[in-house]
């Protein structure tokens, strides 16, 4: 049985069946449907990385946008100016790494996000990158769509979604 935590106008994750190691993790941000290309996930994994980021943001360490006067999609924008090119410097690309998120493995990588921290709030700035998506999606070509919610929910859904994984699958019939 699926469990729907969250918000997916905001940030939502939907745990599904599973199939040995790997679970149906559906992921929502900004009302966008993230794991549309892939979204079985290697169980193990992805509730390391999703617990991660929870520790991470409460530890307090996730950064301010970096440009002061720009707004989120654009400072996404300009964070992904030289991305992948040959003229990235390293520092560049360590840089832009400091705002990562979302960054857990296969399930989630045909999009891009960062995460801006604004007080007790954040902003999730998200980009779909894949020819295949965007050839199937056309309007999502160029757009970076910006989910906002307190601090405190995000990393509330991230911990039940490593609840949800903690259970793992339901055992077979003996």
């Amino acid at each position: 049985m699926a469990v729907l935590l969250g918000d997916k106008q905001r940030f939502a994750a939907e745990v599904g069946e599973w199939d040995q190691a790997l679970c149906r993790v559906d992921l929502w941000a900004a009302g966008k449907w993230l794991t549309c290309d892939d979204n079985m996930a290697f169980g193990p994994q992805f509730r390391r990385d999703v617990r991660d980021t929870a520790a991470w943001l409460r530890s307090g360490q996730a950064s301010a946008p970096p440009f002061p006067g720009l707004s989120p999609q654009a400072t996404h924008r300009r964070l992904m100016l030289r991305a992948g090119t040959d003229d990235e410097t390293e520092a560049e690309f360590e840089f832009r790494s400091r705002f990562r998120v979302l960054d857990w493995g296969p399930t989630t990588d045909n999009v891009t996000a960062h995460l801006f921290r604004d007080g007790d709030h954040l902003a999730i700035t998200l980009q779909f990158w894949r020819d295949a998506h965007l050839a199937k999606h056309p309007e999502d070509a160029g757009e970076v769509f910006l989910a906002t919610l307190p601090t405190r929910e995000f990393v509330a859904t991230l911990e039940d979604l490593v609840a949800a994984l903690d259970r793992g699958p339901e055992p077979g019939p003996e």
